[in-house]
């Protein structure tokens, strides 16, 4: 294009935009916005109120809400009110349980209403996502619905209102932002001084100082349900036990459930103990709150008021609650140390078994030793003088530093896995035993028939063939990993050892040897597992061979006793109830002591529930 008919073209465009004939044009008007205020135009208005706590204080601002806005809509010619909808007791930071809030967006959804009066926006949302989503919505019906704020004297259908709205919003949320933090520091202080919170507790009273004293009539619920769960009754017998008795909760409800039984057993008040800060809330917006895993400061203050069952009472409820919370059955565990011959000191493990106290394991091992560990009581060593001596300056390897093909068990968070060359090696068994020995810091298994009481099955059968699978065992893994200051959060792989006597077998693994199975993503974001060492073994292959050859910590070919038998321990004087104490207890509430209902059963997988 030359530059004439460049400047032809613009000539054009400009005639075009010098306009037509204006004498042949008619302008047809827009409608005149409506003002709220029009009194010839009948609005259909109505008002929202909230108060943000149910404080029986707070109900005067409440009802004064209400009064105020039945008047200031009767002050405005052409407002007809529709309704009063109003919030007792719900935050402004989230839509969650907003009732009437909710009630009232349906009915403007239905046409029902036009206008919405409202205090300021504050009592409208504290919650900027939520307040500008809401108007907008609003906005978009058809008719437009409009919100009034009367405190702020703004209108949402005013196109200039959003900005200030947005401004507004951010403020009030802020402010409860404020709130919440000066609220958590108000707790933790509290807390951390011992003025902790004392709601309504089943088997208490409060006395003039708000501290709890024990009601005896509501304490014999308590302590027949915990003499129960100790007499071996489950849960759920527990609760149709109580529904019979019709024995009442704090709020005079009968309708006992295994849930509401294990929340009264879990209760570390009945004890006389008081655990601060079970829960806490991450956001403050949707007031959600989570259980406490240490992602906040608990304080556990002992001896706060007169217990109703005993301290031992409550850790041995606590004890077997936790083992059927894992799959186990419904009664005080025993340990069963051997006390002789090549597996002295192993303690037979139950996969399911949790225990309040982590050093029983280890004092079961040690009463096979006599209380405490001696030079003398090791396994004499099985080699020669002039072997040890002659292997000084060289060092054994470690498995772990080989890729060959050995039987193995591998360890994580919740999980037992051993390969199917560990069932090989020790003769094909369909169900093992397994140990531990925390004083020699070794696991072992061995064979074991079906029935006996920590028995595991090792294979289940897939298209036919009897294959090793993983093995739930969530409660021993994470009481292994606490013994050997392991990170949950990585496997580890153990190589097995055999040692054979007279037809007798058992697998040994080196807890001191693991290998460590770290997983870590690369750069284009896939995760890869990679095998880790211990910093610790940096500048070495292994042991030395003059420490290898001398180690009595693992059991040479040929010592007795791979078979030798458990023999229970008793670690401390755990409370145990017959069913005379729960059948006396049910008399003392008032019924007829007889023993009907009281024979304990376990249920369908030994979990209570």
């Amino acid at each position: 294009m030359n530059l004439e008919s460049k400047h032809d073209l613009k000539e054009k465009i400009r005639l075009r935009y010098k306009g037509g004939d204006v004498e042949n044009m008619h302008m047809i008007p827009a409608r005149i916005k409506e003002s709220l205020f029009d009194e010839n135009t009948e609005k259909k208005v109505c008002a929202y109120c909230r108060v943000s706590t149910d404080d029986p204080r707070q109900t005067s601002s409440y009802e004064l809400q209400k009064n105020h806005y039945e008047e200031f809509i009767k002050e405005h010619p052409g407002w007809v009110l529709v309704d009063i909808y109003a919030d007792e007791g719900i935050t402004g930071t989230s839509m969650d349980k907003r009732d009437e809030f909710n009630r009232m967006i349906a009915d403007c959804r239905q046409g029902k209403i036009e206008l919405i009066v409202c205090k300021s926006v504050a009592r409208f949302a504290r919650n900027v996502v939520d307040s500008i989503q809401t108007v907008r919505m609003l906005q978009d019906m058809k008719p437009p619905v409009g919100v009034f704020f009367e405190t702020e004297h703004m209108s949402t259908l005013d196109s200039t209102s959003e900005m200030m709205l947005a401004l507004l919003s951010m403020t009030a949320q802020e402010e409860s932002h404020n709130k919440s933090e000066i609220m958590n520091v108000s707790i933790e202080q509290r807390f951390r001084r011992g003025v902790l919170l004392t709601p309504p507790l089943l088997g208490y009273d409060w006395d003039e100082n708000h501290r709890l004293t024990v009601n005896p009539g509501e304490a014999a619920t308590i302590r027949l349900a915990y003499a129960m769960l100790l007499a071996g009754f489950s849960k759920k017998q527990i609760a149709s036990r109580l529904n019979e008795l019709g024995r009442p909760s704090k709020l005079g409800n009968i309708h006992w459930n295994g849930g509401s039984v294990a929340g009264l057993l879990r209760n570390e008040r009945y004890c006389g103990d008081v655990l601060a800060r079970k829960t806490f809330t991450p956001n403050y917006l949707n007031h959600r709150s989570r259980k406490n895993r240490q992602d906040r400061n608990q304080y556990l203050w002992r001896n706060q008021h007169e217990p109703i069952v005993s301290s031992e009472a409550w850790h041995a409820a606590q004890t077997i609650l936790n083992i059927c919370k894992n799959g186990g059955s419904g009664s005080l565990p025993a340990l069963r140390v051997i006390r002789e011959g090549a597996l002295r000191g192993f303690v037979s493990v139950n996969r399911h078994q949790h225990w309040e106290d982590p050093d029983a394991f280890m004092r079961a091992s040690l009463s096979a030793y006599g209380g405490e560990l001696k030079e003398d009581d090791a396994p004499e060593d099985s080699g020669s003088p002039d072997e040890g001596q002659s292997s000084r300056g060289f060092q054994v390897v470690r498995a772990g530093f080989f890729q060959d093909q050995a039987p193995a068990v591998t360890l994580s968070r919740k999980l037992l896995h051993f390969n199917t060359l560990c069932r090989q090696r020790l003769g094909a068994p369909e169900t093992i035993e397994l140990l531990l020995n925390p004083v020699e810091r070794l696991l072992a298994i061995r064979p074991c028939a079906a029935d006996h009481p920590n028995a595991l099955r090792l294979v289940r059968t897939e298209e036919g063939k009897n294959k090793t699978h993983p093995l739930g065992a969530a409660a021993f893994t994470g009481l292994l990993m606490d013994l050997m200051g392991w990170n949950s959060e990585y496997r580890y792989r153990l190589r097995g050892y055999v040692r054979r006597d007279e037809g007798a077998a058992a697998m040994f693994f080196d807890l001191y040897e693991p290998e460590v199975r770290v997983r870590l993503s690369d750069a284009g974001g896939q995760v890869k597992e990679l095998k880790g060492f211990p910093s610790e073994w940096a500048g070495q292959f292994g042991l030395s061979a003059f420490e290898r050859f001398n180690c009595a910590r693992l059991p040479e070919d040929g010592l007795r006793g791979l078979d030798a038998p458990g023999h229970p321990v008793d670690l401390h004087e755990l409370p145990r109830y017959t069913h005379d104490d729960v059948a006396a207890i049910v008399q003392e509430i008032g019924v007829a002591g007889n023993r009907e209902g009281l024979e304990a059963e376990p249920e369908d997988g030994g979990e209570v529930r």
